[in-house]
């Protein structure tokens, strides 16, 4: 079965203004995250990509942009499935709000029985994926052959589940996962089992160095914003 990459969108402008962006619309890749997106076709210039899906959202649009034009001969697709957790009455809220509603413990440490009022729960989120997941897998193997690698172009809690499914985590676990903006986590599907080949991947480790800030214990919903 297929190689499949799921890349992370740029950083947002909600990622720096801390918000909770779901699906709010307008919601474009900041400056860094432009020059993320621009830096991609050349991290993946060795891949015989076969195709890209991505979410509808304009974050992961303008993500895959530069991968498109680099590459004109690179069917594109969109698929709502690999869009972003609905979450409800909490899109568009500041995070550090967020931090202080009873919901958000159990986001972080019962995530499986979590559900955004006015929006979706995270199993229903995780079950969306990995179903568009396994589609797309069978299409590519059909079209393209058992060798081929394709990428989806998605959000930080739509990847997140999808490597605790393909590990075999139960979902409370997914928090323990982290990817950054522009991050490249490639899983290779088999016939009996799936491999998690990389794991959030930038090329970059200025994420690890000291913050005068140090960073949160709990697990940024949605993602977070990356290195500073």
């Amino acid at each position: 079965m297929p190689t499949l990459l799921l890349v992370r969108h740029g950083r947002s402008t909600a990622n720096t203004e801390g918000l909770l962006a779901g699906w709010t619309p307008g919601v474009a890749l900041d400056e860094r995250g432009a020059a993320q997106a621009a830096a991609l076709p050349g991290r993946l210039a060795a891949l015989p990509l076969s195709e890209v899906v991505a979410s509808p959202l304009q974050r992961c649009q303008e993500t895959i942009r530069p991968l498109l034009e680099a590459r004109p001969g690179l069917t594109a697709h969109t698929d709502d499935r690999i869009g972003e957790c609905d979450y409800g009455d909490w899109t568009g809220r500041k995070l550090a709000e967020l931090k202080d509603e009873p919901l958000m413990e159990v986001v972080q440490a019962h995530p499986s029985a979590a559900a955004f009022p006015g929006g979706e729960s995270m199993r229903a989120m995780q079950t969306r994926a990995a179903e568009a997941v396994r589609e797309w897998n069978a299409r590519v193997e059909r079209e393209h052959g058992a060798d081929a690698v394709y990428l989806m172009c998605s959000h930080g809690d739509i990847i997140k589940s999808l490597v605790a499914e393909a590990l075999g985590l139960h979902l409370d676990l997914f928090q323990r996962i982290s990817v950054d903006p522009c991050s490249v986590t490639a899983i290779r599907y088999t016939r009996l089992r799936p491999y998690l080949v990389r794991l959030g991947d930038t090329g970059d480790f200025a994420a690890l160095a000291p913050r005068e800030e140090p960073p949160s214990d709990d697990a940024p919903v949605g993602g977070g914003a990356g290195a500073p």
